[in-house]
């Protein structure tokens, strides 16, 4: 499948992304964790209409507004990944959800005893459609800002964008160095 590459410059710093002719498959922050993982890297910069509709997408998100569609997605990962995925769709522009009660929702839709919010967190963080598929919404369930591959800084932005009370949240003392911060 051709693949394509075509950038955008956001108030929180250049995304790169990446699509083909499904539907887009990444949007990261240059330089994030798990950059560009599953894209070619070495593809053409293209202009083709699933890039509109996601700058589109972006421009009306960065204003500070809720986009009222969603661009053609192509999600690539396991089954347990993509399963995760969905139902970061569903979670509410404005809103968070943690972990756990991810790894409730996912066990019940699997109709299993439980399910371990660290694999549910390994399986978020490996979202490559980042903001428009909202992992930066998933929080600990003790109001902790973890585990944003953007950075802890961008993910306390785009949280404040969407008007959401950041206050009840807080940043563990022992985190570990996120990208763009210095020691």
């Amino acid at each position: 499948m051709q693949c394509s590459r075509c950038h955008y410059r956001s108030p929180l710093g250049e995304i790169l992304l990446a699509a083909d002719s499904e539907g887009l498959t990444g949007l990261w922050f240059a330089g994030q964790k798990h950059f560009a993982h599953r894209t070619c890297v070495e593809c053409g910069e293209k202009n083709i209409h699933v890039y509109e509709q996601t700058t589109q997408w972006l421009d009306i998100y960065f204003s500070g507004q809720e986009p009222n569609f969603t661009p053609p997605l192509r999600l690539t990962g396991t089954t347990f990944q993509v399963d995760i995925w969905q139902l970061l769709l569903k979670i509410p522009y404005g809103k968070t959800t943690t972990y756990r009660e991810l790894a409730r929702k996912i066990s019940d839709q699997r109709r299993l005893t439980q399910m371990s919010p660290q694999a549910v967190g390994g399986a978020v963080g490996h979202n490559a459609i980042s903001i428009i598929i909202p992992c930066h919404r998933v929080v600990g369930s003790n109001g902790s800002l973890v585990g944003y591959a953007g950075g802890i800084d961008r993910k306390v932005q785009l949280l404040t964008l969407e008007n959401v009370d950041i206050t009840k949240y807080f940043t563990p003392q022992n985190r570990t160095k996120q990208f763009g911060e210095t020691t």
